[in-house]
């Protein structure tokens, strides 16, 4: 071999020796940069043990949601329950029964989503409902459920039920979706968790009698603008007239979602309606039946309040007020109508010749 030929070889194994010591330079590159960002992503990532709580307590919620029929749990009639008479069949009691017992609200039913059961969400409160899913007691839910896909296009997009706690005030939160099917079609289940408060203030005064034809009692009529039930403890009635005034502060019952109750000073003698639920306030003296008239016919006002968990002071929700510079004047068996707007100002309300408990003539709004 020539020296030429040598030479040449050299210059070879220069070369390759120049390309293995570039490379394990860049593999070690590699490693020490590889090493360094798993470092500072480690450094950098979520610490929040709060934040992982909620992403965790969201994807288990919907997995209870949407893996089993769910189960109710009976009331003992004191500060327990009655496991012996426990049901799958949570959707078949009653908003009264619901409140008093332990529920958790599956939705399924032979692997197919089960309307019966959407629709009896109505009659769980969001407390009731977020106990069932397993949030912690800081937490709280929003729900929606609607059309995903479906053969019939005006379907596409339709809400199920959508209800819950504000989002607007919550600090943190995290949203978690399952599609299920039911029949032909395909259902999204979205479920929000979040850390607001888990009471419904969402009650709204909606209709006044003070002056009823003989015999008939007072009554008030009152709408719940969730999509979940409503408790009606802490929620008080005020009444006034002049210099004198009344209050009933509730400690129990329930109004279903986006549904209607009545006040009134006699069950036996009032009408009901589409009325849900109806509730007894002459046994309070608040309001009064037949010759005893408790809400002033000439002027007075009926205020909704609600005292929050913690609170002593009450905050007024709504109000209404006639009689006076109101220019809302009754004569005998017509009502004040809230007409919608703002649930405190006498412009929200109007004089109506045809009482109508139980039915109320505006759009409701789909969640909180």
């Amino acid at each position: 071999m020539g020296g030429g030929d040598w030479s040449h070889l050299r210059d070879d194994e220069d070369g390759l020796t120049a390309v293995i010591e570039f490379l394990s330079a860049f593999t070690l590159f590699l490693m020490i940069l590889t090493a360094f960002m798993s470092l500072a992503q480690l450094e950098m990532g979520s610490n929040d043990t709060e934040i992982d709580q909620v992403d965790q307590a969201v994807v288990s919620g919907l997995d209870r949601l949407t893996s089993s029929s769910g189960w109710f749990v009976p009331s003992d009639g004191d500060d327990g329950y009655d496991y012996s008479n426990s049901t799958e069949d949570w959707h078949l009691q009653s908003a009264e029964v619901l409140e008093k017992g332990r529920v958790q609200t599956g939705l399924m039913s032979n692997n197919q989503l089960d309307m019966s059961r959407v629709s009896a969400l109505s009659n769980v409160t969001l407390a009731g409902f977020s106990q069932g899913i397993g949030l912690d007691e800081d937490l709280t839910a929003f729900l929606r459920i609607s059309i995903y896909a479906s053969d019939d296009e005006d379907r596409i997009g339709l809400n199920l039920f959508e209800g819950g706690a504000n989002l607007n005030i919550a600090r943190m939160a995290s949203t978690a979706s399952s599609t299920v099917r039911m029949g032909s079609e395909l259902v999204l289940i979205t479920l929000e968790v979040h850390d607001s408060s888990r009471t419904n203030e969402n009650l709204i005064l909606t209709e006044v009698m003070a002056r009823p034809i003989s015999g008939g009692p007072e009554w008030i009529e009152v709408y719940n603008d969730n999509a979940f039930a409503t408790s009606l403890y802490g929620w008080s009635f005020n009444t006034s007239s002049g210099s004198t005034s009344n209050e009933v502060l509730l400690q129990q019952g329930v109004i279903s979602g986006h549904s209607v109750a009545i006040f009134t000073g006699s069950l036996s003698s009032q009408e009901q309606g589409n009325a849900s639920q109806m509730f007894d306030l002459g046994q309070y003296g608040l309001l009064g039946t037949g010759s005893m008239n408790l809400l002033d016919d000439g002027a007075g006002t009926v205020e909704l309040r609600f005292t929050r968990p913690g609170q002593i002071n009450p905050i007024t929700f709504a109000k209404a007020e006639w009689g006076g510079q109101t220019g809302l004047l009754m004569n005998l068996n017509q009502v004040i109508v809230w007409e919608g707007g703002s649930t405190m100002s006498s412009t929200s309300w109007a004089v109506q010749s045809d009482a109508t408990p139980g039915d109320v003539f505006f759009e409701p709004s789909n969640a909180s």
